[in-house]
């Protein structure tokens, strides 16, 4: 009987010792956390990269008809002067004259000509007129 109480004691002292070394360690959503220490260690990118998946959208107004791009947060146009991409808070008066209709794109970069030649290519100008048109005449 001795020895049963005896097998007893030692596994309440060692589940008392675990719990009580247990309780310098916390368990977060986040990570684990140990002792006074305010470091926490986690999975993921470190503080200073974006989180996965995660990337600035920057916001344009693109016009096929004059070759410009609108920036809607900054306010600036960026257009196409010779063979050179301008960037001005306002647009000379003959880009201004011919500037048409916009579309909206969403792109992860803040030089939104960099992708022009795609742009080009997806709205030519003059297209979004006639697709209108078509739409139009397919309602009636």
């Amino acid at each position: 009987m001795k020895s049963v109480y005896r097998t007893q004691g030692l596994i309440l002292v060692s589940c008392g010792l675990f719990m009580f070394l247990l309780s310098g360690c916390n368990v977060t959503s986040g990570g684990i956390h140990i002792g006074g220490d305010k470091h926490v260690v986690k999975g993921g990118p470190p503080p200073h990269a974006p989180a996965h998946g995660y990337r600035a959208k920057h916001a344009y107004h693109y016009y096929p008809d004059a070759y410009v791009y609108f920036d809607i947060s900054r306010k600036v146009y960026f257009y196409l002067a010779g063979d050179k991409w301008r960037m001005s808070a306002s647009l000379p008066y003959d880009f201004r004259v011919r500037l048409g209709d916009h579309v909206t794109i969403e792109l992860d970069s803040d030089r939104p000509y960099t992708h022009f030649d795609k742009h080009k290519k997806q709205y030519p100008p003059g297209q979004r007129k006639k697709k209108e048109k078509y739409v139009n005449k397919k309602k009636w």
